[in-house]
């Protein structure tokens, strides 16, 4: 793919060379829809106090903000192949903004979940076009290594989130939270007016082009492969995010702060993970890196269900293998997103939704089935070894079905 832009099957795509596109503004961008989603979670007894609310009621804006997160990302990456990547984002990012902002006014539960679905349909709009305006801008093993160091970036966000949500909720108030994400959705916005080029000329269609990028990407074995298997493995994992403070607690009987302890050198799994793709991914062929990374995620899975099943659970045995499947996750995860939106470059945006939205749904449906059975560490085994059996499978069938299906193949 060239830098100035090319022309292919009625699609223009156009270009802005590498260093005009921050690597840690998109990162910023990615990391504004990511900690509205979990920075909120420490303030839910707080802002339930306060506004007379059920504890289910406040749970719906952490659930609805998913949701608002996995549909939103469905809507964008068309928009943006159709409008351009620029003005979309800033579209998103106003949503986002005034969003946080009402949210800190809000006057009762109903309303608040009802601007938490907003926000995330406004943040969502920078996972989708960051990872966009990467690919736009490099060529596939380029762009993974880019997108490597930005999840770099990235995943300071889930472990800085809480830290930051509990200090805010107790000594400014839960309200405090929103007043924040308002202030970041307006950084982001004017950041981006300022220093972000348009990496993507609009393109003619309305709704019936929308429907046929999507069709033509449903129709394809290889991302179909790419993210079903992106899904499985890497936001499988949620499953056991959700998992864990029964494992720890109700299981081994460690004491509470543990979780956070867990949870935390989970995330620096990921982190190293990332970091090893940054390295990697220059070195080795891209499909071999994320065959290798998955494989590495699925036999440490297999240690935790051997483990479950034979009584021989510990904390070691625990957080020990689930630190090498997030170093594996943390690795194919930009493998994965790279060869996913690298099927078609004329529909990057879509694929980069459409992508995105299939992580949010694994992750859903995983989560919800750690929750049957009362042996919590091994239903959360169970599902992590299947879905990284899935993962590689899915993977092997994407790979071998990739080359007749490259758009860009003479």
């Amino acid at each position: 793919m060239s830098v100035g832009g090319e022309v292919s099957g009625g699609f223009a795509v156009a270009m802005a060379p590498r260093s005009r596109v921050p690597l840690w503004l998109l990162a910023v961008l990615t990391f504004t829809g990511t900690l509205a989603m979990h920075i909120f979670v420490p303030a839910l007894p707080i802002a339930a106090a306060d506004l007379g609310a059920t504890p289910a009621a406040m749970q719906m804006t952490i659930s609805l903000y998913i949701l608002g997160l996995a549909f939103g990302q469905l809507v964008y990456g068309p928009l943006a192949d159709r409008f351009g990547r620029r003005s979309v984002l800033m579209v998103g990012l106003t949503i986002y903004s005034a969003a946080s902002l009402a949210a800190a006014l809000a006057p009762g539960a109903t309303s608040l979940i009802a601007l938490r679905l907003l926000q995330a349909l406004g943040g969502c709009a920078g996972l989708v076009l960051a990872r966009a305006i990467v690919r736009d801008t490099a060529a596939p093993s380029e762009a993974a290594r880019r997108l490597a160091l930005m999840n770099l970036m990235v995943t300071l966000g889930p472990g800085l989130a809480p830290i930051v949500g509990s200090f805010l909720a107790t000594e400014l108030g839960w309200r405090s939270i929103f007043l924040l994400l308002c202030l970041l959705g307006i950084t982001n916005l004017t950041l981006t007016w300022r220093l972000l080029p348009e990496t993507r000329q609009a393109t003619a269609g309305g709704g019936a082009g929308v429907a046929r990028n999507y069709l033509r990407l449903l129709k394809s074995p290889a991302f179909l492969g790419y993210a079903l298997g992106g899904g499985c493995a890497t936001t499988s994992l949620y499953g056991f995010v959700a998992a864990v403070p029964f494992i720890l607690v109700e299981q081994l009987h460690r004491p509470t702060y543990e979780v956070g302890v867990s949870l935390a050198i989970l995330i620096l799994g990921v982190w190293v993970g990332s970091a090893v793709a940054s390295h990697l991914i220059t070195r080795l062929p891209i499909g071999r890196l994320l065959v290798g990374a998955n494989a590495l995620s699925v036999v440490a899975a297999a240690v935790l269900l051997v483990a479950a099943l034979s009584g021989h659970l510990s904390l070691a045995l625990t957080i020990g293998p689930m630190f090498v499947f997030t170093l594996g996750a943390g690795t194919a995860s930009p493998a994965a997103l790279t060869q996913a939106i690298s099927v078609n470059p004329h529909v990057v945006g879509s694929a980069s939704g459409l992508y995105g939205a299939a992580q949010m749904a694994v992750g859903a449906l995983c989560t919800s089935l750690v929750s049957i059975g009362s042996d919590h560490a091994l239903s959360a085994a169970l599902v992590l070894t299947a879905a990284g059996l899935i993962a590689q499978l899915s993977f092997w069938i994407a790979l071998r079905r990739r080359p007749a299906e490259d758009p860009d193949k003479p």
